[in-house]
């Protein structure tokens, strides 16, 4: 009757730490996605920053 009830114990403390595994990782996944839509905002900024600097040069080249 031991190895039944070592075996069910065994297998609640594995899903357990399944669990905290899955955790971490949801939380990581999250942290990276707000990484990822970070980045994306600034280089969205500054691809427009280029598009403006861009366009007054072309301004200026087209006045000389």
């Amino acid at each position: 009757m031991f190895w039944p009830m070592l075996a069910i114990a065994l297998g609640f403390l594995g899903l357990a730490v399944l669990g905290v595994l899955a955790v971490r990782v949801f939380l990581e996944a999250q942290r990276l996605g707000r990484q990822v839509a970070d980045s994306a905002r600034r280089i969205n900024r500054a691809a427009e920053d280029l598009e403006r600097a861009a366009l007054s040069a072309a301004q200026a080249v087209e006045q000389v």
